[in-house]
């Protein structure tokens, strides 16, 4: 019998192991991923059935991740495991193209119920936090805080990776772009959001969700 193809990614190697446990009797786990972008390579190349992912991951964060995900494995269910219970982050999970959001710490078989009902077509939220999340859906869209500050997806790139307190030749690397593009887009940024330093920059960026903690 064919057994559900899952990958995992966290940057913590503690849950990769956990997760393991927990699954490998019943599905086949075929790779394993410590940051976004690792994350999105391997997805690439193993395409996945399930991909179980954090939101607070180095290089590229979970949610950033899963768009880029949907786009190269688009019959790949997104299960968020995550200590993000605010309802921010699950809204902004689901619209990147979430099948599923579990908290880490949620019964250990509720990530079972989560693949099953994944697999099956469903979407799954843990109950932990769908109490809260109601009005979140029901919003219209203009009613829906906006977390990307007006800024473009390399924007957002470069910002994620300032606030990891990488240098402009680490992000370089990272984003294959030269180091003094780096410095221009942190210049338009500073800019847009009428900001003078990094620091600055940094402490904006956590306090108004345009990145999320790692």
């Amino acid at each position: 019998m064919h057994k559900p193809r899952v990958l995992l990614a966290d940057d913590h190697a503690l849950i990769i192991e956990g997760f393991k446990r927990i699954l490998e009797d019943r599905y086949d786990l075929i790779g394993t991923a410590a940051d976004g972008r690792a994350l999105i390579e391997s997805a690439k190349t193993l395409q996945p059935d399930v991909i179980i992912l954090d939101v607070s991951m180095p290089l590229l964060n979970g949610i950033d991740a899963a768009a880029h995900l949907k786009k190269l494995c688009p019959m790949a269910k997104l299960i968020f495991v995550t200590m993000h219970a605010d309802r921010e982050y699950v809204r902004s999970a689901f619209e990147a193209g979430a099948a599923a959001y579990v908290l880490k710490r949620s019964a250990v078989d509720e990530l079972e119920q989560a693949i099953r009902a994944v697999l099956s077509g469903h979407s799954y939220i843990t109950p932990l936090i769908t109490k809260d999340l109601l009005t979140v859906f029901l919003a219209t869209p203009s009613e829906r805080p906006s977390d990307t500050g007006g800024l473009t997806v390399r924007q957002k790139e470069v910002l994620q990776l300032l606030t990891e307190g990488r240098t402009a030749k680490d992000i370089a690397n990272v984003l294959k772009i030269s180091p003094r593009t780096v410095e221009f887009h942190k210049g338009q940024i500073l800019e847009h959001l009428h900001l003078e330093n990094t620091a600055d920059l940094i402490k904006y960026a956590l306090t108004h969700g345009l990145v999320t903690p790692t």
